[in-house]
């Protein structure tokens, strides 16, 4: 059993500013963000910025999560929220980074080709730089679950960043996918890393009347047709692409607890929502998880250093 992302590492940042821009899949505007080196103890912030002025910061960790419906948002007012988080995040958490300052130049992140890959690929070309402050990790020691209809999510502790992840559509070109395994850098990168955001041509005037998905393509996204075919040219990356994006939405999800966690995330027919109430559990229980510093000697942490981050 692998131990997963960096464990007994110290904290680390990039070693320069990357910038990156494009379309927000959502607004169909165009956006531009740039993530900078933090110091140690920084954690993720995001920093929305119109012009030269910052008009909001939020810390990446849950209690800062409003929306989940269709993604991941940060903040509560659409005049002040950033939205889209969750692939930035699975390739932030996936490389073991631990301080940075995302500058946003719009309300949600550049979708890229709807997967991870374009940001592992920033990030690795700038650099990792590792600081002299050892990370902290969130170990889980007793199963927490939620459910919601036939739905549901459950962390259970193990010696690793496990996840175990199923989904269930009723649709014959999907059907009943599931992955499971270890993360770690490589074996995000080369399993969930390019999987791409899905969906079916019935619900896009659907989403388009609300004033969603307008940025959304064949270029970033993986569309089904009502014939349940993929319409897209390249076909599938993966033959079970879209339970790997799951996945990788998944692991965006829960890198706003703040910390690293050792442990197994499962769920069955999740989402943003699921995946948000489920670490809500977690974060409210404080009997279920210890925070250490190590993953062999369990050397522990005071639990309020790591809970500081979760406050609003």
């Amino acid at each position: 059993m692998g131990l997963g992302i960096g464990l007994l590492g110290f904290q680390t940042t990039i070693a320069n500013s990357v910038t990156l821009s494009g379309t927000g899949v959502h607004s169909g505007a165009e956006v531009a963000i740039t993530f900078h080196p933090a110091e140690a103890d920084s954690g993720i912030v995001f920093q929305r910025v119109v012009g030269e002025q910052t008009v909001s910061e939020f810390r990446a960790v849950s209690s800062q999560v409003g929306n989940t419906d269709l993604c991941t948002i940060l903040g509560f007012s659409p005049a002040t929220s950033i939205a889209t988080i969750e692939h930035v995040m699975a390739a932030i958490y996936a490389l073991g980074l631990d301080n940075l300052l995302i500058e946003v130049h719009g309300a949600e992140m550049p979708i890229m080709d709807g997967s991870s890959a374009p940001f592992i690929d920033a990030i690795e070309q700038t650099g990792i730089k590792a600081l002299a402050v050892k990370r902290r990790y969130i170990r889980i020691l007793k199963p927490v679950r939620i459910e919601s209809g036939a739905s549901w999510s459950e962390f259970t502790p193990y010696d690793g960043m496990r996840f175990e992840v199923e989904i269930d559509f009723d649709s014959p070109l999907i059907g009943r996918q599931a992955w499971k395994g270890d993360i770690t850098p490589s074996v995000f990168k080369t399993e969930l890393s390019r999987a791409r955001t899905f969906g079916f041509m019935r619900d896009v005037e659907r989403m388009w009347a609300a004033g969603r998905g307008l940025g959304s393509s064949l270029e970033n996204s993986v569309v089904i047709s009502d014939d349940n075919t993929v319409i897209n040219i390249e076909g599938l990356r993966y033959k079970d692409e879209f339970v790997r994006h799951k996945t990788l939405d998944a692991v965006g999800d829960l890198a706003l607890a703040g910390a690293p966690f050792i442990g197994c995330y499962r769920s069955y027919r999740g989402g943003h929502k699921m995946n948000a109430n489920a670490l809500k559990a977690l974060m409210s229980d404080p009997t279920a998880y210890e925070i250490v510093e190590t993953a062999t000697q369990r050397q522990r942490v005071a639990k309020r250093e790591v809970l500081a981050v979760n406050a609003p």
